[in-house]
């Protein structure tokens, strides 16, 4: 039985400790119809995600990625299987339940940078902090990404980089326990890029936030705990890094 959007409150966004389990997903799959045609997007995916994880998606366009992704962030709901979040069916919850579950548990970051162009970076990060429970000041989530001399700039004043940084200050600043990451670096140049990943991996890495991103880009493996590779709507196969190569080190 799923809870009632009141009972998500507050045990459902408070932190865990690093290697608690986080999510089970079991035999997740998701069916979209265009027509008469049924689309295949994910199928049969069973996993765990656990708590101070950093986990790479890869996989070619189509492979069931961002499907998997939106699901585990309450953006969709699988067709069958189920998901659980710590303890929570997440699957059986009405929208009011997702609601709550994204407001206080999950940050987003995407490869547009999704920012107000008429406010300046600490207030497009404040539209978070005004939201949710016990959030970051604007100021200490920025300083969190250096840019802690750059808060009172527009987005039109930002480098590419430095605004996808304000995202990622939005997304945590409301201490989420899972931080979703959509090719983070794809619309970035290398160095750029870099410097997001280091500014993801400082988050994952001091906050304990279970951090998944999707790429295309198969260097950024090094940086991960687990990698999943997607084909077909499948995890075809899975590998753990011993160590994690830092961010800084990644050459692509």
């Amino acid at each position: 039985m799923s809870p009632e959007p009141s009972e998500l409150s507050p045990d459902l966004a408070a932190p865990g400790h690093a290697g608690e389990p986080v999510f089970h997903a079991h035999g997740l799959g998701k069916v979209y119809r265009t027509g008469e045609v049924p689309v295949v997007a994910l199928q049969e995916v069973s996993l765990h995600f656990y708590a101070g994880e950093l986990v790479v998606l890869l996989g070619p366009s189509g492979s069931g990625k961002s499907t998997l992704l939106n699901i585990l962030g309450g953006l969709d709901v699988p067709s069958y299987g189920s998901l659980d979040y710590k303890g929570w069916d997440l699957t059986g919850g009405d929208e009011k339940t997702l609601t709550l579950f994204r407001r206080h548990c999950v940050g987003f970051v995407f490869q547009f940078y999704n920012l107000i162009p008429s406010l300046t970076a600490r207030e497009n990060v404040a539209l978070i902090t005004d939201i949710t429970r016990h959030p970051m000041r604007p100021e200490e989530a920025l300083e969190m990404v250096d840019l802690g001399n750059r808060m009172d700039h527009f987005p039109s004043q930002l480098s590419g980089g430095e605004q996808q940084r304000v995202a990622i200050a939005r997304a945590i600043a409301k201490r989420p326990e899972v931080l979703l990451c959509d090719e983070p670096t794809g619309a970035l140049d290398v160095h750029t890029g870099i410097i997001v990943l280091e500014a993801i991996e400082r988050i994952n890495r001091e906050l304990g936030t279970l951090t998944v991103v999707i790429t295309h880009n198969a260097a950024m493996a090094e940086m991960a705990d687990r990698v999943l590779y997607l084909s077909d709507g499948q995890i075809v196969k899975t590998r753990v890094n011993e160590k994690r190569m830092p961010a800084s080190s990644l050459q692509w």
